[in-house]
């Protein structure tokens, strides 16, 4: 509506614009009279406009959209960063609970100081192709569930966000958590809940699990280019290293 109203001005400015170039071309001619070198001049502009058109719409949009991408993308990593102080890291000690395999899967994720971009990848190509081995019933399935209920909110802070759209794999991380979060807040107690139940959730938290692990490299690595002192915490703090300590020693 706002660019309705404003059409009129617009109009009337490039008219105005128009009229004035006109005029100035018409007191050249009159003051020197020499067509010759006004239309000399008047198609060597409109050569050289071409130029323009170029730098502006192609190089310089070029330069701004890349300023643009790289702000958008650290304002995303700085949500990430949030997701996983306040709920991913945590999320993982539990998961940890979940998975038959735990000890195995916590021999490829002593992350430190050493790893490469290549080990990076590696890592995240292995745990791509495995298998999880979830169980509902082995960990603290309650203490899940009272977690992740009063996580609901920021999880819904998160997910509103613009920003994430940019990010298709941590959106669909989100909405894995999101939905454990809702399963589990349906029930109003997980003691002593049908087996189906039990299994239904497990595949639930499979899901989720398997997500969170890829995108909590992929911060780690991040972190270690981008935050040495923010990498040295998470380090510090890895839910699969039972050595890990936050004091520093």
């Amino acid at each position: 509506m706002k660019a309705h109203r404003e059409m009129p001005y617009r109009i009337g400015f490039a008219a105005l614009l128009i009229a004035l170039s006109i005029l100035f071309y018409v007191l050249n001619y009159l003051i020197f009279r020499n067509a010759h070198d006004i239309f000399f001049y008047l198609v060597e502009d409109v050569a050289f406009l071409f130029i323009q058109v170029l730098l502006a719409t192609v190089i310089l949009q070029q330069i701004l959209s890349g300023r643009e991408k790289r702000s958008m993308l650290k304002k995303l990593n700085m949500v990430i960063g949030a997701f996983f102080s306040e709920v991913g890291t945590p999320l993982l000690a539990y998961f940890r609970d979940f998975d038959g395999d735990a000890e195995q899967i916590a021999q490829s994720l002593t992350v430190d100081a050493d790893w490469s971009h290549e080990h990076f990848r590696r890592i995240r190509h292995v745990l791509g192709s495995r298998e999880y081995r979830i169980d509902s019933r082995r960990g603290d399935l309650k203490g899940l569930r009272e977690f992740i209920i009063a996580k609901r909110q920021f999880l819904l802070a998160l997910i509103e966000n613009p920003n994430l759209l940019e990010h298709e794999r941590f959106t669909e991380l989100l909405w894995a958590v999101f939905h454990l979060a809702d399963e589990l807040s349906h029930r109003t107690s997980v003691d002593h809940l049908p087996e189906r139940d039990y299994d239904h959730l497990s595949g639930d938290i499979q899901r989720a699990y398997s997500l969170l692990v890829r995108e909590w490299l992929s911060h780690l690595e991040h972190l270690q280019a981008s935050y040495p002192y923010l990498f040295s915490l998470a380090v510090r703090t890895n839910p699969f290293n039972p050595a890990a300590s936050v004091e520093l020693r």
